[in-house]
């Protein structure tokens, strides 16, 4: 690195200023950008149409850097002694340098810029220190914790995609992205603008980091921009997924289990629902069935109770899949660590992470119950509301505890050893551990490893070994499960897994996102299951509310998913029974998530679908809706109406097997288990009806008059 600033810095006397006496221009063949000399931004052009992009009024700063306190002697004298961010307010032009000067602080930033067709890349060279300034301090200088590599006053444009970072229209789109999951781009709202910014942080990658400014003549061409971009980088293909047809197609998860045995009724059902892809849950492949799922997570242990020869078994299967004309995905969660794993037990590894640290203020013997364990910090504020969560580790023993003291001396009170099959040890005074990080979903049986470790590299290694047995698509759950920061682990946890699966997935999903994360999920998260008495209502409330928000970020999202609930199963955590899934339900579902360019996923165990009364109807429907799905052609206008959530349609097969979209109208019948709606279609009127259970008989008053009804699978009566 040094050497490297130096050759800068004797290029920059070589090339003499290259700036003017009204600043610095910066610009490529898409935009124009005019900077002062006094650092502030006072132009954004973009050329095609001239159109000025930069709020007029905005008094913003190129770039800033920000101290945890001033250290400078004179400085810390006379400022406050906390997080500061001092201002750009001077900078010069040498070549492809910029140096950059703050107020009150004695150095200068070195900014390289590197314009392209398409981006220009602003990247923290170094620092110029003035050795003065910092005269009789032992210390590496200068004290940055974030430096502000670029920062630029957008005007607020209709549509604003906040993981993406762009503010854009029709006509232009202007964004800040990061190069690296090191960096974090993001933005800060202004009255009638936004500064988009690209941020370095200490500790991660601080010189070295860099940002683009990315502007477009609208979406496409801003993606245009972005694809590049991702080229240049060797970034994930984000823009490249998003163009491709595999994003908007449905996906069948399968649930139970998925083996050499089973996967040909997962393939039929699959096919009766007119499904192109096929997603693995890891347990259904790796986890031991009586170890579960979650708590095995880090394991990925082939269940050799379906998979004897592990590899070799998988590859077969997924050959089955493909042969089908079905594409297979992994899911996986990727930074649980499981309770029952060998990373817990006998002895816990020190990668977990600890949600807080603490130091033990007494020895710990080797043997018998402790009651107790006292430590040197304050407690308060460490888990308490759910037992599973009061986990304490030492070494590699964990303690389960009741409660503590929030006064000194602080203890753990109510101390139980050797938690989780933990093997019991001595600890010495002074030894540090903390509190565990558990998961906060489903039974506590599942912790978070700690990203600043190289547990998530170890565990992507064991990822990458299934993956190529034939996967081609990826869902990461549990993606929110990382320590803080979280604009960064999110991310940073999935692409140190993604960095690994060759070949690159098709696409991805997850069940969180963060700005570098755009590249790698091409579709945002798919929502949970719905109770089905609640499905519609929460379509409407869910997925089909956030599908314009989502794509602001120029990004669709997964309207699933979709469970199939059985006539009498009880459902929810109040335990209440359900009448089941019924092919209404996903009628609706299918007809919103089509409207808006999205596709569904459907959790099926073909042992729960045989069971269930109406399964061959449910699946029919799903059939229908995706073959028109995947037809395409449907005007804005039909887009629209299926979009209202006021309306409900059905996918009609006329009896020469062609498909037609009607609009629906419910029809009350006699007995409420019979479900019926009405529609005209271009051959006549008709009636279409079945029993939500079973099968009988009742009547409907329809049209004015009373027909009488046999009900069974879906039936159609004419009218």
């Amino acid at each position: 690195m040094r050497a490297t600033f130096l050759v800068l810095l004797s290029a920059a006397a070589a090339l003499g200023a290259a700036h003017g006496a009204d600043g610095v221009v910066l610009e490529n063949s898409r935009f124009r950008m005019v900077v002062g000399c006094d650092a502030l931004v006072r132009s954004l052009v973009l050329k095609r149409t001239g159109e000025e992009l930069a709020h007029p009024q905005a008094i913003e700063p190129l770039f800033s850097v920000t101290q945890e306190r001033p250290f400078n002697n004179e400085v810390k004298l006379i400022r406050p002694n906390k997080r500061t961010t001092y201002f750009a307010n001077r900078l010069r032009r040498d070549g492809d340098v910029i140096f950059v000067g703050f107020e009150q602080i004695g150095y200068e930033a070195v900014v390289s810029v590197k314009p392209t067709d398409e981006y220009i890349v602003f990247r923290l060279v170094g620092f110029a220190n003035d050795k003065a300034a910092f005269k009789g301090l032992k210390m590496d200088t200068p004290p940055a914790v974030s430096f502000r590599v670029v920062q630029v006053p957008v005007g607020n444009r209709e549509k604003f995609g906040d993981w993406l970072n762009v503010s854009w229209d029709d006509r232009a789109a202007v964004g800040v992205l990061a190069t690296e999951s090191t960096t974090d781009a993001d933005h800060e709202r202004r009255l009638g603008y936004k500064v988009l910014f690209g941020e370095l942080v200490a500790g991660r990658r601080l010189t070295g980091g860099g940002a683009a400014l990315v502007v477009g003549a609208g979406r496409e061409d801003f993606l245009d921009c972005v694809d590049a971009l991702e080229r240049d980088f060797v970034l994930p293909r984000g823009v490249a997924s998003r163009r491709s047809p595999h994003v908007n197609a449905s996906i069948y998860h399968g649930s139970g289990v998925m083996s050499p045995s089973s996967i040909e009724d997962h393939i039929a059902w699959a096919l009766r629902g007119g499904f192109r892809y096929m997603t693995f849950p890891h347990q259904a492949v790796v986890f031991e069935d009586e170890r579960g799922s979650w708590s095995s997570c880090g394991d990925y242990d082939w269940n050799t109770n379906h998979y004897p020869n592990g590899a070799v078994d998988l590859a077969a299967v997924l050959g089955k899949v493909k042969a089908a004309g079905i594409v297979p995905g992994l899911h996986v969660l990727a930074p649980h660590v499981g309770m029952r794993s060998r990373y817990v037990t006998p002895v816990a590894d020190a990668r977990l992470h600890k949600k807080r640290r603490f130091t033990l203020a007494a020895p710990i013997p080797e043997k018998g119950e402790v009651g107790e364990i006292a430590v040197l910090e304050p407690t308060t504020g460490c888990p308490l509301d759910f037992p599973g969560t009061r986990i304490l580790q030492f070494g590699g023993e964990l303690f389960a505890y009741e409660s503590y003291t929030v006064e000194r001396p602080y203890r753990f009170l109510g101390v139980k050893r050797g938690a989780w099959a933990t093997r019991v040890a001595a600890h010495a005074a002074f030894e540090v551990g903390g509190v565990l990080d558990m998961s906060e979903f489903g039974p506590p049986d599942s912790c978070y490893l700690d990203q600043m470790t190289d547990l998530q590299d170890e565990i992507a290694e064991k990822i990458r070994r299934i993956w190529e047995c034939g996967f081609e698509y990826a869902y990461f759950d549990g993606a929110e499960g990382v320590n803080a920061p979280f604009n960064f682990h999110v991310s940073d946890g999935i692409w140190r897994c993604y960095r690994v699966l060759d070949p690159e997935p098709l696409f991805a999903e997850g069940a969180a996102k963060t700005h570098f994360g755009w590249h790698m999920l091409s579709g945002a998260n798919a929502f949970d299951c719905f109770r089905p008495e609640d499905f519609k209502a929460k379509i409407v409330e869910f997925p089909l509310a956030q599908a314009p928000l989502t794509w602001q970020d120029m990004t669709r999202v997964n309207f699933g998913w979709w469970g199939i609930f059985l006539p009498g199963q009880r459902v929810g955590r109040d335990g209440k029974t359900t009448y089941g899934t019924q092919p209404d339900q996903w009628e609706f579902g299918e007809a919103k998530s089509i409207a808006v360019d999205c596709p569904a996923t459907i959790i099926a165990n073909p042992e729960n679908i045989g069971k269930h009364p109406r399964g061959a109807e449910i699946f029919e429907a799903m059939r229908r809706w995706e073959a028109i799905r995947a037809e395409g052609g449907l005007t804005v206008a039909k887009k629209r109406e299926l979009a209202d959530p006021a309306l409900e349609h059905h996918a009609y097969m006329r009896p020469d097997g062609s498909m037609e979209i009607v609009l629906v109208s419910s029809v009350r019948t006699s007995d409420p288990a019979v479900k019926a709606y009405s529609f005209t279609a271009s051959d006549g009127r008709h009636l279409l009806y079945w029993h939500q259970t079973g099968k009988g008989m009742c009547t409907a008053d329809v049209d004015g008059r009373t027909v009488s009804l046999s009900a069974a699978g879906w039936k159609y009566l004419d009218l």
